[in-house]
């Protein structure tokens, strides 16, 4: 399957050479099968139409409101998409949420960040049985408004709107960070230590056993069509 991997932005300082770029670490979780092309969205590249089966929107230390030239043409690509599939992660949830009629801002609760539990609110054909899942996060906005046709999948009382699967096209997204291994997740902490809410905790927290592997099964049989 041919995947294009919409960049949107770039590990922080130089955890890049020590971990890797953000469709690298997508490229780990999603594993064997899936033909990977890179495309720099903050440099002005999207895919051209039709070239692709599905798309993936990486993470990116912009916000969906933030007057940026990239910002808008990518909302455009996402609305114009609708027979693709669509995988969002942290930022790529938030786009796609602004883009099809929700609403992000940056929240009052401050930086979400280290590891968080979600519980499983609502089955869908690539999930299991999972009641509740753990996986990093590293995010200060949050998607505020529901898009319509959505059904929230995955939620927290810190994030409500954590994880959502559309009813009109093919795009799921979430919130949280399964690309993340705990060490980069650590490592992207500290480069934040004075503006994350209790850095140590936060840190500490990411020692705890994750569900990235058991995300990555999801996305991967969300993209090749397959049930849990």
């Amino acid at each position: 399957m041919k995947v294009a991997i919409l960049e949107t932005g770039r590990p922080p300082g130089t955890l890049a050479d020590q971990f890797g770029t953000y469709p690298d670490m997508f490229a780990r979780l999603l594993g064997a099968g899936f033909e990977i092309e890179i495309f720099d969205v903050q440099a002005g590249a999207l895919p051209e139409a039709d070239m692709h089966a599905a798309y993936l929107i990486t993470g990116s230390p912009a916000g969906v409101y933030d007057p940026l030239p990239w910002i808008d043409p990518l909302e455009q690509f996402i609305r114009g998409a609708k027979d693709k599939k669509m995988v969002g992660i942290c930022f790529g949830h938030q786009v796609m949420a602004e883009a099809l009629g929700g609403h992000v801002e940056k929240s009052d609760k401050g930086w979400g960040a280290g590891l968080h539990k979600y519980a499983i609110v609502r089955s869908e054909p690539w999930i299991d049985s999972a009641g509740t899942i753990a996986a990093p996060a590293s995010h200060q906005d949050q998607v505020v408004v529901q898009p319509p046709n959505t059904d929230v999948v995955a939620a927290s009382d810190f994030t409500p709107l954590a994880a959502l699967a559309w009813t009109d096209r093919p795009a799921i997204s979430f919130q949280f960070h399964p690309e993340f291994s705990p060490a980069f997740a650590k490592a992207l902490i500290a480069q934040r230590f004075d503006t994350v809410s209790d850095p140590d905790a936060a840190i500490a927290s990411l020692d705890a056993p994750n569900d990235n592997a058991r995300v990555g099964q999801w996305i991967r049989n969300f993209l090749n069509g397959e049930t849990a």
